[in-house]
């Protein structure tokens, strides 16, 4: 069964991002036709990257590099929840995606973004990242806006529309992560 990492890209105190993960975590569980685990940066406490080898070299001396490793590596697939800071992604995003490299390889994501336009530069930032990672994103994404999707700018109120559209990311990464496992053998 294909294993899809929903990764929380937030770690800020009061993010808004914890009640969205749960509900993507929710609704893909529902499925049943694949295997879903909510990843929360802030349970993996990676410091400012601080391996002296590249991450392509594979050479890990840290404990905290080599648990986030082996949690990466255990999955086909990912869903990448992250809000927009600067019309980038999180610096604690950017960071955990900078420790690993070939546990990124051949694998399939898609993602959910929130913020005031949906966090569609994040998710373009992400794109480009994953992109030299070897990771293949799929075209559907989910936009929340923070005017449209949450009440007074905190409590999470998607839209009904919303369910539809990670309907589809989640058709998209599960094929895709289905199709790039192969791949991996």
């Amino acid at each position: 069964m294909i294993k899809v990492g929903i990764i929380l890209g937030s770690t800020r105190p009061g993010r808004n991002g914890e009640a969205v993960a749960h509900w993507v975590r929710d609704l893909a569980v529902k499925r049943g036709d694949a295997e879903y685990e909510l990843i929360d940066l802030n349970d993996y406490g990676l410091p400012n990257l601080d391996e002296a080898s590249v991450a392509a070299m594979g050479r890990y001396e840290h404990e905290h590099t080599k648990r986030w490793s082996a949690k990466i590596d255990a999955f086909d697939a990912f869903v990448f929840v992250t809000p927009e800071y600067n019309h980038s992604v999180p610096g604690a995003l950017k960071n955990a995606l900078d420790f690993l490299y070939a546990e990124w390889n051949d694998k399939a994501a898609g993602f959910v973004g929130y913020g005031i336009d949906g966090a569609a530069r994040a998710v373009e930032h992400l794109r480009q990242i994953l992109a030299q990672v070897g990771v293949a994103t799929v075209a559907q994404q989910v936009t929340l806006s923070i005017h449209h999707d949450f009440e007074n700018f905190t409590a999470f109120k998607p839209t009904a529309a919303q369910e539809g559209r990670l309907t589809l990311v989640l058709d998209q990464v599960l094929a895709w992560g289905g199709a790039l496992r192969t791949l991996r053998g």
